[in-house]
C-alpha cells in the first residue's frame, strides 16, 4: 500500500482515550497483575482470558476530542463562565483483565492503571498500578485456543477413544479432528464449579491433504466429557456404532485439481483503481470521510467497535449520531433434538470471542481497492502478546446510482454515483465464518435492486451487515436413514436446521453532546385508514407514531406487514419544518427463535425473545446474556433482568439492542462451502437533515466512452420526441 496517498494529520497526543490497547500496554497490564500474585503458585496458575481497554467516561472522551486531539472541537464541551478550564493532561489509561486461575478454578477481574508504559518497552520495569481485583463467583470465562488444542491432544491419546475409532476403521489419529464445544447449561451437572467441554469428532480421509474438508465425515455415537481445568477425560461412552460416511467426492473446496475439478476459464480481471488515492483521511484510529468522522477500536470479544460517529453538516458543524456501535453477542441454536445436535447452542462472542478468532485479511480477496489495514493486539492464554496483522479493513466501494432524474420534456438528466466507506473484519468460529461490516454512505439506496431516486431516498445512511459463510456442521446417517430435522446433502451426510442470531448494541447520541440525554425512541407503524368519510376511495394509509416511554414498553418485535421501524429522536432539536431530528432503525429480514419457551438454551439467551430492547445508558450493561454465558446457571441474566427496572426512556441517553437473525434450512448448494448469506439493518436519517445532503456530490467523469469499449455510439434525442 502506498501510504503517501493517505492524508495523515499531525497528532497532538500519542494515545487517544478510546484507542485499543497497544502491545506494550497489554504487556504492562499482564506483568502488573502477575507480579501482584500472592505466591509463585498463584502467578504460575494465571491464565489471561482477556485484556482490554477500560473505556473512560464520556466526558473524558469529550475533553480529549475538544482540546487534545485534532480536529480539536471545543464545542463538544458546555460553555462556562470565564471560559473553560483545560487540564494539562488526560487521566491515565486503564486496562481491564479477565484472569482465570487454572489451579483454583477461579475467575477474577482486575483493573490496572497504565501510568508509564514505555519504560517496559525499553527494558525497564513495568509501571502499572493495580486499582482493584475481584473474584467473580460461580462463573466460567470464555474458552481459549490453547485449551482447544490441549483438549484435542488428550482426547486423541485417550485409549478408549482410540479403540472406539479403531472400531470405525480409523487408526491414524492424524486424521482425527476434535472440536471442543462448551457444554452450555442443561442441568446442574453443567454447573460452573467445573470447566467442561463436550467435543464433536470429525475424521479426514487423507493425512497428506491439509486442505481436505474434514467436516465432511462427522463421527457420531461417541460421548466425551472433558475437564478443561485439569485436561482429563471425565466421562466416555461409545454409545452406538454409526458407520463413518463414505468420502464424498464433492467435499473439497480448494481450487482446480486440488479439488478434483476444473476452475472456470472465462473470468476476466476486475480492477479497482484510485489513481489519486482514497477520499478518506486517517490519523491513528480516527477516520474522516465524506463529512463523516468516527474512531475505530477492537476487542477480543466484540471484534470491531465504532466510536464517536458524527456528521459535519455545514454551518451546523459536527452533529453526533452515536457514541458506540458494536456486535456484542451471537447465538447459534440447532433444531435437531437428537444427540449431539440438541446441545449445539454456541454463544460465539461470550464463549469464544469474535475478535480473538479474527483473520489477517488479504488484498484482492477479502478486500478490493485502495485499502488501509489496522492490526489488532491480544493476550494469549499464557499472557504473551499476539498480533493479528491486517485484522481490520478500511476501504471505499462504488455502490451504483446515488440519485438520478431526467426531465422528459428536455431530455436533460442529472445522475450521481454512490460510494460507501466500509470497515470490516472476518472471523472463524470452528466451521463457520462471519464477516462483520459497517458501511457509511453519502446517501442510501433501497433494499431492492430497483433504485428509487425520488423523495423516498434517504441520505447519510449507516448499514450494519453480517456475511455468513464457511462449512455446515453436519451429522452422520445410518444407511437408508433420513432426518426430519435437516437436509440430506450427500450419502450418509445431513445438515441440521439451525438459526444464527446477532445482537447489535448501539449507544445512540442523535444531536447530543457528551453529557446530554435528550433522546427518545418512537415506534412507527403504517396503518390502513378505516372506511368512512376520511377514506371514501378506500386507498388511504398513514404512519402512526408511539413514544416508547419505558423499558418494559420498549420490548418490541419486527412487523413487516406494517413497515414497522423505530426512530431515535432528539427531543430538543428541530429541522426547518419544526420536526424533531432523528435517525431511524430500519430492520432487514429477521426472525425469532423457533424453539419452545422451555428450551434450555433460552435460559441463557432470553434476550432473543424480542427483536428490539431499549435501555438508558449504564456503563456496566454491555453483554445481553451477562458477561459470562459459558455454563451460566442463572436464568435470564443480563438484558432481560436489567429492563425489569422499567427505567424511563422519555428523555434519556438511549441504548438500542437490536436482535436479528437467519433461519438456515440447508441446501445442497450450501455444500461443500456455503455461499455468503447476508443479514443486517440500516440506520437512516429521519428529519435529521433539511434536505438531501448528497445533492453536492459532483458528477462522475468517465475516462472511457462507448467507442473505447467497442459499443456503438447512440444518437441523442430530444426528450419530447423520444417520448412520442
Amino acid at each position: 500500500m502506498n501510504r503517501k496517498s493517505i492524508t495523515v494529520m499531525t497528532r497532538a497526543q500519542t494515545c487517544h482515550p478510546l484507542d485499543p490497547l497497544s502491545a506494550a500496554e497489554i504487556a504492562v497490564a499482564v506483568g502488573t497483575v502477575r507480579a501482584a500474585g500472592a505466591t509463585p503458585e498463584v502467578r504460575d496458575s494465571m491464565r489471561f482470558v482477556e485484556v482490554v481497554l477500560l473505556e473512560p467516561d464520556k466526558q473524558v472522551v469529550a475533553l480529549a476530542d475538544a482540546y487534545f486531539f485534532p480536529p480539536f472541537q471545543p464545542s463538544l464541551l458546555p460553555r462556562t463562565k470565564g471560559g473553560p478550564v483545560i487540564p494539562t493532561k488526560l487521566p491515565p489509561r486503564k486496562a481491564r483483565l479477565v484472569v482465570y486461575n487454572k489451579r483454583s478454578n477461579e475467575t477474577s477481574i482486575w483493573i490496572v492503571e497504565l501510568t508509564q508504559v514505555h519504560a517496559a518497552t525499553r527494558g525497564g520495569h513495568h509501571r502499572g498500578k493495580v486499582i482493584s481485583s475481584n473474584v467473580v463467583p460461580d462463573v466460567q470465562p470464555p474458552m481459549d485456543a490453547v485449551e482447544y488444542a490441549e483438549c484435542e491432544a488428550i482426547v486423541k491419546d485417550f485409549p478408549p477413544f482410540r479403540e472406539a475409532m479403531k472400531r470405525r476403521g480409523i487408526e491414524d489419529m492424524d486424521l482425527v479432528m476434535v472440536d471442543a464445544w462448551c457444554v452450555g447449561y442443561h442441568s446442574e451437572f453443567d454447573a460452573p464449579s467445573r470447566r467442561l467441554a463436550k467435543p464433536l469428532i470429525f475424521c479426514r480421509t487423507e493425512s497428506d491433504c491439509p486442505m481436505e474438508n474434514g467436516y465432511a465425515r462427522p463421527v457420531e455415537g461417541i460421548y466425551i466429557l472433558v475437564d478443561m481445568q485439569n485436561m482429563v477425560v471425565l466421562e466416555f461412552e461409545d454409545c452406538k456404532l454409526v458407520p463413518l460416511p463414505p468420502a464424498d467426492p464433492l467435499r473439497n473446496y480448494t481450487s482446480g485439481e486440488t479439488r478434483g475439478g476444473v476452475d472456470r476459464s472465462d473470468v476476466k480481471p476486475l480492477q479497482i483503481l484510485q489513481p489519486e488515492g482514497p477520499s478518506f483521511r486517517v490519523n491513528g484510529y480516527f477516520i474522516q470521510w465524506q463529512k463523516w468522522n468516527f474512531r475505530i477500536g477492537f476487542t477480543p470479544r466484540e471484534g470491531l467497535v465504532i466510536y464517536s460517529v458524527a456528521y459535519i453538516d455545514g454551518s451546523r458543524g459536527r452533529r453526533p449520531v452515536a457514541h458506540r456501535l458494536s456486535f456484542v453477542e451471537m447465538v447459534v441454536p440447532y433444531g435437531d433434538p437428537n444427540d449431539p445436535h440438541y446441545r449445539k447452542n454456541a454463544f460465539d462472542a461470550g464463549e469464544d470471542g469474535l475478535g480473538k478468532n479474527a483473520h489477517s485479511l488479504k488484498k484482492g480477496c477479502d478486500c478490493l481497492g485502495y485499502i488501509k489495514y489496522f492490526d489488532a493486539h491480544f493476550t494469549n492464554f499464557n499472557g504473551g502478546v499476539e498480533t493479528i496483522e491486517n485484522c481490520v479493513c478500511l476501504h471505499e466501494e462504488d455502490h451504483g446510482i446515488l440519485w438520478k432524474h431526467q426531465d422528459w420534456r428536455t431530455g436533460l438528466a442529472e445522475v450521481r454515483r454512490s460510494r460507501r466507506l466500509t470497515v470490516s473484519f472476518i472471523c472463524t468460529v470452528a466451521n463457520y465464518e462471519y464477516g462483520f461490516f459497517w458501511h457509511f454512505y453519502q446517501a442510501s439506496l433501497m433494499f431492492a435492486s430497483i433504485h428509487l431516486s425520488e423523495s423516498v431516498c434517504l441520505d447519510g445512511k449507516i448499514e450494519a451487515e453480517v456475511k455468513l459463510t464457511g462449512i455446515l456442521s453436519l451429522g452422520a446417517l445410518q444407511p437408508g436413514e433420513t432426518r426430519k430435522y435437516g437436509t440430506t446433502i450427500a450419502p450418509g451426510l445431513y445438515a441440521p436446521v439451525h438459526q444464527h442470531f446477532f445482537v447489535a448494541r448501539m449507544d445512540m447520541a442523535v444531536d447530543c453532546k457528551p453529557g446530554e440525554a435528550f433522546n427518545q425512541v418512537v415506534e412507527v407503524d403504517v396503518k390502513v385508514e378505516e372506511p368512512g368519510k376520511d377514506n371514501v376511495h378506500n386507498n388511504a394509509f398513514y404512519a402512526e407514531e408511539r413514544v416508547l416511554k419505558s423499558e418494559l414498553e420498549a420490548m418490541r418485535d419486527c412487523n413487516p406487514l406494517s413497515a414497522r421501524h423505530w426512530v431515535v429522536r432528539n427531543t430538543r432539536t428541530v429541522n426547518r419544518t419544526g420536526q424533531l431530528t432523528g435517525y431511524k432503525l430500519v430492520p432487514g429480514s429477521n426472525c425469532l427463535p423457533l424453539a419452545r419457551p422451555e428450551a434450555k438454551f433460552l435460559r441463557r439467551a432470553a434476550f432473543l425473545k424480542h427483536n428490539l430492547w431499549v435501555t438508558p445508558y449504564a456503563h456496566n450493561e454491555m453483554h445481553p446474556g451477562g458477561e459470562f454465558p459459558n455454563q451460566n446457571p442463572r436464568v435470564e441474566e443480563g438484558l432481560v433482568t436489567w429492563v425489569q427496572q422499567n427505567r424511563s426512556l422519555e428523555e434519556a441517553d438511549i441504548v438500542l439492542w437490536y436482535v436479528f437473525g437467519v433461519t438456515h434450512i440447508p441446501r445442497l448448494e450450501d455444500w461443500p462451502v456455503m455461499p455468503v448469506e447476508r443479514v443486517g439493518f440500516m440506520l437512516m436519517p429521519h428529519g435529521f437533515f433539511n434536505c438531501s445532503p448528497a445533492v453536492d456530490v459532483p458528477p462522475t467523469t468517465s475516462d472511457l466512452d462507448d467507442k473505447e469499449i467497442g459499443m456503438p455510439a447512440k444518437p441523442s434525442q430530444n426528450g419530447v420526441i423520444a417520448k412520442l
